[in-house]
């Protein structure tokens, strides 16, 4: 009887570890066929700090989409970036630019200027499918380690506009996959291989990976830069309303103060101006000294949605077609003219 249930548990000891053997080499072989298309994405910008205006380098990740050199990536690694290296795996690095970027969703598309040769384009999965419990694998950048792979799974899955009221247009993917710093913009795939989101951020105490991860779906990345096109403006700021917008003389109440515009972009190329002093203002760091944009093209600027509508428009808009800019600009009303990329 004894030598029975030694037996037994001999059986289920072999039963156990062989699923697990084979599940850890299907990941093996799903990392070897992913990690082509995934890139390493190295930014260079301006901030401006107390001492004035200096120069900052991001890290972030991407995942090459299209034969023709496009790549999905997270808005806040490259919006309002001067300067963009993709590295691509084996090292070989390309030029890129952003030609359409949404950071209500945290998403950016740039196009590269050449496609190395066996970069492989990621197939686009559908995420509506993906159910909460699936095993997703994230590879990326973390904390500038080239091509790291996490596996974890789907935690929850949240609608637009429920987990933060500053990216009201993304749809999010939760997943306990380990993400940390530098894996930003990186893409989640599903076993089969498909990329069902892209990387945006965590939600950290210690500034660590906590098994909070947020991945806006594939749903969104496709409606906003495929279907839609937001087009790049590469501007970053801050919105004035109410108290604040009383204290910078706003005429109508509300506007977008610029804080940094990302060189040979189009809103660099209309003259729009940025800040180069940090101010605090009601315990608030604010960068000032910059243009604040009333309206863009007949929309007026009184709530951080119209952004959002701002970039609708122009991507209704023609190559070339002229965008008139109403700024504030020294205590007094400036019109700008810039161009549809």
């Amino acid at each position: 009887m004894g030598r029975g249930v030694i037996g037994a548990l001999a059986g289920f000891l072999v039963l156990s570890v062989t699923p697990a053997g084979v599940a850890a080499q299907d990941v093996g072989e799903l990392f070897a066929r992913i990690n082509p298309s995934v890139v390493v994405i190295r930014a260079k910008g301006r901030d401006v700090t107390t001492r004035g205006v200096g120069t900052f380098s991001e890290t972030g990740s991407g995942v090459l989409v299209s034969a023709d050199g496009h790549v999905m990536t997270a808005a806040h690694v490259v919006h309002s970036m001067d300067e963009i290296t993709v590295e691509f795996l084996g090292g070989e690095k390309v030029g890129a630019h952003v030609v359409s970027s949404e950071p209500a969703a945290d998403l950016s598309l740039l196009q590269l200027t050449r496609v190395p040769a066996g970069a492989k384009v990621a197939p686009l999965g559908d995420s509506d499918k993906v159910r909460v419990g699936e095993q997703v694998a994230v590879v990326g950048a973390p904390y500038g380690l080239s091509y790291s792979l996490s596996v974890g799974w789907i935690s929850a899955k949240w609608p637009a506009n429920t987990v933060y009221k500053s990216l009201p247009l993304a749809e999010f993917f939760q997943t306990n996959a380990t993400i940390n710093t530098g894996n930003s913009g990186g893409p989640m795939f599903n076993m089969a291989g498909e990329v069902i989101g892209i990387v945006s951020h965590i939600i950290s105490k210690s500034g660590g990976n906590e098994g909070l991860g947020f991945v806006v779906t594939m749903k969104t990345a496709r409606q906003i830069l495929i279907e839609r096109k937001s087009v790049w403006g590469g501007l970053e700021g801050t919105l004035l309303t109410g108290e604040l917008a009383e204290i910078f003389n706003v005429p109508g109440g509300a506007g977008y103060l610029v804080k940094t515009v990302a060189k040979d972009s189009p809103a660099w190329h209309a003259g729009v101006l940025g800040g180069d002093r940090v101010a605090t203002i009601n315990g608030q760091d604010i960068v000032v000294r910059g243009d604040i944009i009333l309206d863009m093209d007949g929309i007026r600027i009184d709530s951080i949605g119209d952004l959002p509508r701002v970039r609708e428009k122009m991507a209704t808009m023609k190559s070339g077609d002229v965008v008139k800019i109403i700024v504030l600009r020294a205590g007094k009303v400036v019109e700008l003219k810039g161009k549809i990329p």
